[in-house]
């Protein structure tokens, strides 16, 4: 009788640590959040920085202007010639149209 008393004693103290609040499963699924949430940060943060180093080189350096005027606008300088490829559909590369452009 004793022994059963002891038993059901043990299995009350170990409810808490195995399947309670602060159970050995929940902190290990805690653990395993905060893992995950660190690396979406680490993620996170090496954009930040590449942002950061871009908005920098925008406000500093005029190369940066320069190249998103080229490549997002259009843009060419005085004296420049562009020259505009065409595909046609068998893949072979003609030039097409020759302008000259203004800033």
């Amino acid at each position: 009788m004793l022994s059963l008393i002891l038993i059901a004693l043990i299995a009350l103290l170990q409810y808490p640590l195995w399947l309670g609040k602060g159970s050995w499963l929940k902190v290990w699924e805690f653990d395993q959040q905060v893992l995950a949430q660190h690396e979406i940060n680490q993620k996170l943060q090496i954009r930040n920085t590449t942002l950061d180093a871009e908005v920098r080189d925008l406000k500093q350096g005029s190369d940066a202007i320069e190249e998103r005027a080229r490549s997002e606008l259009g843009m060419i300088r005085k004296d420049e010639i562009f020259f505009h490829l065409l595909e046609d559909k068998k893949n072979t590369s003609q030039a097409s149209q020759v302008e000259e452009g203004k800033p």
